[in-house]
């Protein structure tokens, strides 16, 4: 029996969302896996979802404000502070090393410091198995670009991207990676995988589905988001960790995806889970931007790849911002039916997940 040990961070919930994807179908596939994360919070979001999870420790987290742009210097030093402190990092890779024992794998989704230092390492280089995606590998190795000494940036890169290339393998994903994008055993080029929707909820279909991932704490911003949606006559299901004692919103909703799929218009921050379910189910997507480095370029390359969507982008006035959401989501609401993409995308979704499950199971039955 295959015996993996998966790692999912718990920052934002997109790890998580894939982690829970692919564990669920790698274990009907026969498949032993564990899991660990990074917070209370992401246990919790997982038990939603039907996994059980432990945590490895709390040390190692991004910092967002109330809005999800990025604290980059709180986040550096938090970082580094993880990375310095032996009772942090190192007691972090004693953890894993112990659970790895008895597994054929470790997939790190995503970066998490501690399993890319193993990574580089004999004694386990050899069952390390880095998950990202393609537009946060280039955020975090593009994070000194043009800060400090001109030869910092540069060599940051470097080594960085060298400790991530010594692991066993890499799964690079993105919305709009094709499956048959070139692959050998140790770089893998996969569309993210996506929920597969469900028919139409007992709760009947909601003409707006609504998720920001539980940075978004900014009431004000959530007020004007669900009046901008009202303003233009629909209804909205909504769901949101950082709003969940607020009336109206769910904090986790494992049929979300589904949802989503039957919804005439998706409003999301342009995350790479929520832009893949807006393109294999062709729901169009209006995008919350934020100063998140992976998250911008995921909107540049929405445009890039002619998705249908709009973007809207909070500067503190909370009517601008209600208009803003209004004109987007009238200007996308008026869409193909879900009739027409909705058998299809599930098609799809189903063989993102299949091609996730057969290559990291024939990792396990291949010697390193």
């Amino acid at each position: 029996m295959p015996r993996i040990l998966y790692l999912a961070t718990a920052d934002a919930r997109g790890h998580l969302m894939r982690a829970q994807l692919l564990v669920h179908a790698l274990r009907q596939a026969g498949a032993d896996v564990d899991v660990v994360t990074t917070s209370h919070a992401g246990c919790a979001f997982l038990h939603g979802f039907g996994i059980q999870a432990r945590i490895l420790s709390h040390d190692y987290a991004m910092q967002f404000d109330p809005r999800q742009n990025m604290l980059r210097q709180a986040s550096n030093r938090n970082v580094a502070g993880y990375m310095a402190n032996p009772t942090k990092m190192l007691r972090d890779i004693w953890r894993l090393q112990r659970a790895l024992r008895p597994n054929d794998l470790l997939i790190n989704d995503s970066f998490h410091p501690a399993a890319i230092i193993m990574g580089m390492l004999p004694p386990w280089r050899r069952k390390v198995v880095h998950v990202y995606g393609g537009s946060l590998r280039e955020a975090v190795l593009g994070n000194f670009d043009g800060i400090g000494p001109a030869f910092f940036g540069p060599l940051f890169r470097r080594c960085v991207g060298w400790q991530i290339d010594a692991a066993r393998a890499r799964f690079e994903h993105d919305f709009a990676y094709a499956l048959g994008d070139a692959v050998d055993l140790r770089d893998h080029r996969l569309p993210t995988p996506v929920a597969i929707a469900g028919p139409q909820p007992r709760t009947g279909r909601a003409e707006a589905a609504v998720y920001l991932n539980p940075h978004f704490r900014d009431t004000a911003l959530a007020d004007a988001l669900c009046a901008g949606i009202a303003d233009v006559g629909l209804s909205a299901h909504r769901v949101g960790e950082g709003y969940a004692a607020s009336r109206g919103w769910l904090s986790v909703d494992p049929d979300w995806a589904t949802h989503a799929a039957h919804a005439d218009v998706i409003v999301s921050a342009p995350g790479m889970a929520a832009l893949s379910v807006a393109t294999v189910y062709g729901r169009p997507i209006v995008l919350v931007l934020t100063d998140q480095p992976e998250q911008a370029s995921n909107a540049r390359r929405a445009m890039q790849m002619r998705i249908r969507h709009r973007t809207v982008t909070w500067r503190g006035d909370a009517l601008d911002f209600q208009r803003q959401v209004a004109a987007a989501v009238a200007g996308l609401a008026a869409g193909a039916p879900v009739s027409a993409t909705l058998a299809s995308g599930i098609v799809q979704a189903q063989a993102r997940v299949d091609a996730w499950t057969d290559r990291l199971l024939a990792l396990c039955a291949t010697p390193a």
